[in-house]
């Protein structure tokens, strides 16, 4: 049987108060090589002082944080990490291939410019000042400067806000090559849809707490109904009685509706509505779980 990969970072039992806000919770996570952690949450969950807790940033009030089997403060273990925050603070006049030369210099065994480059889109910055670069553009300079020591363990928070499709696929595409070749990736993002293309898997926070975690299937499993969009002229207000049915939204000409089961729902609209069109069935994809639990547990 294999063994199951190394744990390179994790938080036990963190407890983290701002004066009389309780930003940690008794938080617990492992972060394993080779995988993609996603840490989902609405603002203030807790999520960026999960990470700056685990990074040494700030200490735990409460509970102990390892990075790669130290204190996240010890310079060997910093060494071998990559961060890229939601904010950074960079030298406006300073151009993109002096910050990359710099920030390669306190690795042992960086990337090369060009590797660098062609991970974070880089190309034609380099002769460019950080200070004259978009927001889109600063944020690729600063995922560069993440990944460019081959860190074994790489902290991305929200690191794809601002980014066009393309910029944001070829960030993907860098996160995946990394995770490959057995690095450690945290991730926080507000984009579900990020989460699922990317993560293995998935921590939901609510006040700084663990909600659900697991696998994209197996939060995705925590919430069974399915999605039915059609062109109808059946009465919205008669198909939201019917059994099975929990919700029904009009988005323009189209009727969405939430039911579990959703055969006896897709029958029913067929044998009611003979021209009924632009009819799709979708199973519950991560937003919908996070949506669901994080409702539930605001109702609880």
């Amino acid at each position: 049987m294999p063994a199951s990969p190394e744990v390179l970072a994790s938080l036990h039992s963190a407890r983290k108060s701002y004066g009389k806000v309780l930003a940690l919770d008794d938080m617990s996570l492992q972060l394993r090589s080779g995988q993609v952690l996603a840490l989902l949450g609405a603002n203030g969950a807790g999520k960026s002082t999960a990470v700056a807790v685990m990074l040494g940033l700030c200490e735990a009030d409460h509970g102990q944080a390892l990075l790669l089997g130290q204190s996240p403060r010890a310079m060997d273990a910093r060494r071998r990490c990559g961060v890229m925050l939601q904010s950074t603070t960079l030298p406006d006049t300073l151009e993109v291939g002096e910050l990359l030369a710099m920030t390669r210099g306190y690795y042992a065994r960086p990337f090369s410019v060009a590797d660098c480059v062609a991970m974070a889109g880089l190309e034609g910055l380099l002769e460019r000042r950080y200070g004259k670069l978009s927001g889109g553009q600063q944020r690729r300079v600063q995922f560069a400067m993440a990944i460019c020591g081959r860190p074994q363990v790489l902290f991305l928070d929200e690191p794809t806000t601002g980014l066009d499709i393309e910029a944001r696929q070829q960030m993907w595409a860098a996160i995946r090559e990394r995770a490959a070749a057995g690095c450690a990736v945290l991730l926080t993002t507000h984009y579900l849809e990020e989460a699922e293309a990317l993560a293995d898997h998935v921590v939901v926070m609510q006040a700084g707490r663990t909600l659900a975690e697991g696998s994209v299937e197996q939060i995705r499993e925590r919430v069974l109904q399915r999605r039915i969009r059609c062109s109808t002229q059946v009465s919205e207000h008669g198909i939201a009685t019917w059994p099975g049915v929990r919700r029904v939204l009009r988005d323009g000409k189209l009727l969405e509706i939430q039911a579990e089961p959703v055969e006896p729902v897709v029958a029913r609209l067929l044998s009611e509505d003979p021209s009924l069109s632009a009819l799709e069935v979708h199973r519950a994809g991560l937003a919908d779980a996070f949506l669901e639990i994080t409702r539930t547990a605001e109702a609880a």
